[in-house]
């Protein structure tokens, strides 16, 4: 009987900590998030629009002919007072944020007539790209996937995609090992696993950040290089990194 135990329990993973990764970090940035209903159909494209202010990101895109979800990011300050205490005051410190930024009428109708998730807010972590270099993605017959694997800061919609494409690769390497005609171990297939996602992890992990990090930064040099220059390299990187093919089953 071969076991195996795979840790996709989350951000704060049990199984993470028995492997000896490194917890994940704050970013210095926060999130909420929320759907919008329209059941005579919202009239937007199927494109996602994305809006960045003083340090600030939000996007709107729809999900279906009739739901509109929607992202807000930014650096949380002792200038926000109470906005964190509820889902009302979080909404209307949105709003302000982005009539102050002259966001179009239409993306500001989406945060209004949303329903807010429960979570008013949460803290953005991600995993140091150096604890995945050095630390051990599995041991024995354990490993992990997921955000138990590499958490990471949501700019370039890449986190449940990586989570899919590690469960590609995880079923790959054991079905070789262990399937019809294998002659491997298990520990073996997750050797192969965990060199196989590792840098992928790094990657993605790292360009996440530093498209935020640009992004939101309210530095005057660094707006400076985004507006100027950088513009352009960030939506390749953000290309780049979702143009990627984990291979079949």
């Amino acid at each position: 009987c071969v076991q195996v135990l795979v840790g996709c329990d989350g951000v704060n993973s049990v199984v993470a900590r028995w492997l000896g990764l490194h917890k994940p970090i704050l970013s210095g940035r926060s999130a909420t998030r929320g759907l919008a209903e329209y059941p005579d159909g919202h009239g937007f494209g199927p494109e996602m629009l994305q809006f960045i202010g003083q340090g600030f990101r939000s996007g709107v895109l729809p999900c279906s002919d009739t739901s509109v979800y929607w992202n807000y990011t930014w650096y949380p300050s002792p200038a926000d007072g109470d906005a964190e205490e509820s889902v009302d005051k979080m909404r209307q410190h949105v709003l302000a944020r982005l009539r102050a930024a002259k966001i179009p009428a239409e993306a500001l109708d989406v945060i209004e007539r949303s329903e807010m998730s429960d979570v008013v807010s949460s803290p953005l972590r991600f995993r140091s790209p150096l604890a995945l270099v050095r630390g051990s993605i599995c041991r024995g017959g354990v490993c992990v996937a997921g955000d138990a694997f590499h958490p990471m800061t949501p700019e370039l919609g890449q986190g449940g995609c990586a989570a899919l494409e590690d469960g590609v690769v995880l079923a790959r390497c054991l079905g070789e090992a262990l399937g019809a005609g294998g002659h491997g171990s298990a520990e073996a297939a997750l050797a192969k696993y965990a060199g196989e996602r590792r840098w992928r992890a790094v990657r993605l992990v790292t360009a996440a950040y530093f498209v935020g990090f640009v992004q939101q930064s309210s530095n005057p040099a660094i707006k400076f290089l985004r507006e100027k220059f950088l513009s352009g390299l960030l939506a390749r990187v953000m290309v780049d990194m979702a143009d990627y093919d984990c291979g079949k089953l």
